[in-house]
């Protein structure tokens, strides 16, 4: 069974910085595109970020591109985000996700083709 464990979650001032990392396990890590999506309290699922399988295209909802940047290192099967310039919204639970083989991505319906979440790390911001 597929396994992705975020980590690097906390709590952070405004303005500060964190990097989350998701750990990836039990399939080809590098076939597959990924995505970074948050769920803050009480609201739904907001898709983050995007990336390809090599890393070579990646894209950001309005609400981080600026602050927020994805890697990947698919030699160690992890992914990441950098989260800079941090925001009191940006406190959400954050999860990193993985995408159907072969799925077509669009930045209209980022979340359409993903197929499995890990169970999240939290990131709080606030002074």
């Amino acid at each position: 069974e597929v396994q992705l464990v975020e980590s690097g979650g906390g709590l952070v001032q405004p303005g500060g910085s964190l990097r989350l990392s998701c750990a990836a396990s039990r399939f080809t890590f590098s076939l597959y595109a990924m995505s970074w999506v948050r769920q803050a309290p009480g609201k739904g699922l907001e898709w983050v970020s995007f990336i390809k399988r090599d890393g070579g295209s990646t894209s950001y909802a309005d609400s981080v591109k600026g602050r927020f940047t994805i890697s990947r290192d698919n030699a160690k099967n992890t992914l990441y985000l950098q989260m800079n310039s941090l925001k009191p919204e940006d406190t959400a639970v954050y999860y990193c996700g993985k995408y159907q083989y072969g799925s077509s991505w669009s930045a209209e319906r980022p979340l359409s083709g993903m197929n499995y979440r890990g169970k999240g790390t939290l990131v709080t911001v606030s002074s």
